[in-house]
Order: C-alpha cells, then structure tokens, then sequence
C-alpha cells in the first residue's frame, strides 16, 4: 500500500498536538470541484494554501469514507473506501502529499461505535443468529410482550431498538435508526476496527478524531436507565422537546471495559511516531469522562467534549468548567472548542442578535489562550454566524424529525463563501446542498483578505502572534479573581508568564491588579495583537468593551 506520509523533521515532532491549532473542515461545504453543489476531496486540496495561511497546524476532516449519507457520512459503510462524492483514495494521497508539503497535519474521523446498515458486516450479521458475523453488533431479544428490551433511547428520537424480522430480535441504535450499533465486548470487533485504524496508518494520516468514543461499549445486562428529573434535563439539544433528555445515561454508553480498549488504540498509535487520537466525549459526566479517557500516557492524547459549546457565555462559568477539569485531569492534555459541526456557531450562540466583528475575534483570542489545543470550525476565522434554514431546504434528519421546536445543525453546516462576485459565493458552479445566506456572502474570504481589519485577519495575525509565546503553548493555567465579566488567569512556563484579561462586555471594566494577586511592577503591557487594547493606569487594568489585556513577566 502507498505511504506517502512526508518524512521531513517538522513532522517528526511527536508532541507536535500539545498546544496546537486544529482546523475543522467540513467537506461537503468547504469548496465543490465538479459542479454538483457537494464539497470534495480536490476542493480540499484547492483551499490548502488558505488554510495554511490561517496559520494552523493541523486539519480534521470530516467523515469522507463510502456511506449512504443518512447522517452526512456518519454513517459508514465502507472504512476503508473514499465515497464517490468526496473523490478517490488517489485523491487522498494527493491531499496528504500537498498538506505535509505545506506543514499541515492531517487527522481524519472514524466513527467506531456505529456503522451504517448497508455495512457488509450488518448486511451479513442480520440475516441470522448463527453466522459469522452475527455477534458483531448489539441483538437482544424482545421482551415476553414483544416490546424493546429496555428503556434505551436514541440521540435522534424515540427507542433506541429497531426490529430485524429475520433474526427475530431487536438492534441497538444510539443515533439513527440505519447506524446500527457495533458490539465491542466482542474482540473480533476491536480486532476489525483496530485494522481499519491501521489501514489508515499506513497511508500516512497524522491522527485520528474518534467520534462519539464512549459509545463503544453496552452494559452487557442491558440495565435500564433511571428517569432524570425536569430540573436536570439540558444539554446540546436535548431540552424538553427530545426524550433523550428524560434519562441519566449511564448503560448505553460510557462503560469501564472501554478503557482497555482505548488502550489498544494507544498501543497501536505508538507504533507511528507523531500519530494523535482526539476522542469526543459525550457522557453524563462529561469532565470526568475526559479526564478518564486522557489520563497518563496510555490512553487518548487529548479529548474534548461540549462542555464550551453551550449557550452559557460568563466568565463564571468558562472559569469553572476549566479549573473542574483541570482538577481532574492531573497534567493530561485538554482539547477545546467554541463551534463545531454539531451546534450553533459560537458568533450567533453567544452574541444572539449583537453582532459585532470584534466579539467575533475575542472569541478565537480567548479560545487561543486557554490551556490544551484547539479546534477551530471552518468559518469561525470569518465570524460566520448560523443560518435559518427553511423547512424546505433541510437536510439534517435530526433537524426534520424536531422540526420546529429544534431545526437541527444545518445552520451550521452552510458552504464557505469564498468569493461574493461569484455564482454560489464561489464555492460551487452549481446549486449548493445548502443555501448560501446573503450576509454570508457579504463575508467572504474574498472581502476579507482585502480589509486589513477583518475578523479574518485578525485571526491569520493571532495564530502567528500566539505563536510567539510558550506560555500559550505548553503553560499552566492558573485563574485570578476577577468580577463578571471579566475572565482573568495566568499561563505560564519556566521561562515566561502572561496575565491575560478578558471582558466579556460590551462596556468597559476595570481591575484593580492590587486586589487580583498580581504584581503591577514585574509586568509590562503586550500590544502585538489587535485586540490587546487594555491600559494599565494606577495600579489597574482598563479594559474596553470585547478586548483583552497581556501583561508579561519583565
């Protein structure tokens, strides 16, 4: 098999992920090369030179393996086979080869707890319960009234059983219906995916972004799970109007035989140098289950979860949901994120109606200067906003069934504009997928690069300011007591130490440094970036309306 991973010394740095800048992209809606209105593989390959010129260090892209597309790729049917719609693995390769060239990582997504149900291993294992696959996914036999086996529901509505009249018996779905859940107490199945892992390997990819990784693993009793009370129902689009949230979670997903098979990933990633494995972690407690899931170096080098992706923008809560996990984790390595795929962009989930251009760029400044990497969601570096999609124009499955009440994740999936004096914004020469709003023309990477005082570059200039400071990077993280809503903490290295401020308002806030633990003589004001607009007068930090203030150890 062709293996074309570059071999120079700046991709060698196997700890190349601690502190690092990872770019999302979103295939279907990054560029269209052939006109079909869906994003692809030498699309991809198209943009590399702008996401490289974002200042990044690494991409994670999407699911792009052969699906039937029920869930955009989340779905797959073949691991190891390039969907049609994307390109070809010689398309792959050629993205691989440009992206190394060009100082880019490459992670990719595998989605190991589900498969689709046109999966060659589901086709063979629901035709009975004698053949060679038929332990391969999770079947369970109806109860003495013929009802589901137990209380389980999905993330995208109603049971989480569906009957296969063939075997006579129920399969487990956590998600849709056609992504039939993998039976991972099953050690051909670990064995299997670990393969499929390493195939991957050996064609040059630079990591791994293991989708919904606490979903592997069942309690193998099928216990119920035990009613969650009104007050206690929350989380990302699990508010009333879906079941989902009816339930404390605690058996269809997150169990201990998962750890062990976290290990064997590791084991396996170790085996190439400079490999990464991001884990997304979705549980009831979800701090913890990152912290498990990272601790010491035998498990997943950074995982995160949608602890930051919430509608609560406060200083107190930011604050408090860092130092938990930090608590928890004991030095292992965090990853963070404001937006993906999965929710409302941060532009338009913390600013509601209040748009602003500066709110947008203290958003990728704060996330930039939080301790752990980062994942940045193609779009972000524009402050786009989500879109309201009509119901006609919907394609998320999740967003059809809770419809109106939720509308899905389709507004956050829209396609990049690249050019606003182009057909379709520049991103296809035929119909796109999905809608391209006009204010998101009006954004276009086109109209950016050529305003000096974009959001776009702004971020280009924060990657490369950010850069410059080891504190950023690998520092420590220590928080100081500050009123709402300014957010105040410490990173810092052997070497170096940055106090940074952030007020999270749009009026102006003042910090006595004399009441905040810090020493107003050992520090100097940092002006390199834009949004460092703080003064220091008398002791105290003046702080604009959406800026920030670095002050740095003399």
């Amino acid at each position: 098999m062709l293996q074309i991973k570059n071999q120079e010394s700046s991709l060698q740095q196997n700890d190349w992920w601690r502190g690092a800048v990872i770019y999302q992209v979103y295939p279907r809606s990054m560029k269209d090369s052939n006109g079909d209105g869906i994003g692809d593989l030498p699309g991809i390959i198209e943009k590399l030179d702008y996401i490289a010129d974002l200042g990044v260090d690494a991409i994670w892209i999407s699911p792009i393996f052969k699906s039937p597309m029920k869930d955009f790729g989340y779905d797959i049917s073949d691991y190891r086979a390039i969907d049609p719609m994307f390109g070809t693995l010689e398309d792959f390769d050629e993205l691989l080869l440009k992206a190394h060239n060009l100082g880019l990582r490459i992670i990719i997504d595998q989605v190991l707890s589900h498969t689709s149900d046109q999966h060659a291993w589901f086709e063979e294992s629901r035709q009975s319960k004698i053949n060679p696959k038929a332990d391969w996914y999770v079947w369970a036999d109806p109860k003495p009234d013929g009802t589901q086996p137990n209380n389980w529901l999905s993330i995208f509505g109603g049971p989480a059983w569906h009957w296969e009249p063939r075997r006579q018996q129920y399969y487990l779905h956590n998600f849709l219906e056609s992504q039939p859940d993998l039976n991972f107490h099953n050690v051909e199945v670990q064995k299997a995916s670990l393969d499929n892992i390493e195939f991957w390997l050996k064609r040059g990819v630079d990591g791994f972004r293991l989708d919904a990784i606490n979903f592997c693993f069942h309690d193998s009793e099928l216990k119920d799970n035990p009613p969650k009370p009104k007050d206690k129902r929350e989380g990302r689009g699990f508010s009333e109007d879906n079941p989902y949230a009816y339930q404390y979670h605690y058996y269809n997903n997150t169990q201990p035989e998962n750890i062990e098979f976290i290990k064997k990933i590791r084991t396996l990633l170790n085996e190439y140098p400079g490999c990464v494995s991001l884990g997304e972690v979705s549980s009831e407690k979800s701090l913890d289950t990152m912290a498990e899931y990272s601790k010491g170096n035998k498990r997943l080098h950074m995982v995160y979860s949608f602890e930051l992706l919430t509608d609560d923008f406060s200083a107190k809560y930011i604050r408090e949901t860092i130092e938990a996990l930090e608590e928890k984790m004991n030095g292992a390595w965090p990853c963070w994120a404001f937006s993906n795929h999965d929710v409302k962009r941060v532009a338009s989930r913390w600013l509601g109606e209040e748009q602003s251009q500066t709110k947008a760029k203290l958003f990728s400044a704060l996330l930039c200067c939080l301790r752990g990497s980062v994942c940045s969601y193609q779009g972000e570096e524009l402050g786009l906003t989500d879109v309201e999609i009509e119901y006609k124009d919907l394609q998320d499955p999740y967003g059809i069934t809770f419809w109106p009440n939720f509308k899905g994740r389709d507004g956050c999936r829209t396609p990049m504009p690249w050019d606003e004096t182009q057909s379709q914004a520049g991103f296809s020469e035929g119909k796109p997928w999905l809608p391209i709003p006009e204010k998101h023309r009006n954004e276009s990477v086109k109209s950016q690069l050529n305003k000096e005082t974009s959001v776009l570059k702004s971020f280009q200039k924060l990657m490369a300011w950010r850069k410059q400071f080891p504190a950023l990077i690998s520092g420590s993280i220590e928080f100081i007591d500050t009123p709402e809503p300014v957010l105040a903490f410490k990173r810092k290295t052997d070497n170096q130490q940055l106090t940074i401020f952030f007020n999270l308002s749009n009026e102006q806030q003042t910090v006595d440094l004399q009441n905040s633990c810090v020493d107003y003589f050992s520090h100097q004001l940092e002006t390199g970036h834009e949004l460092c607009r703080g003064k220091l007068e008398n002791k105290k930090v003046i702080l604009p309306s959406f800026a920030m203030c670095v002050l740095k150890s003399r």
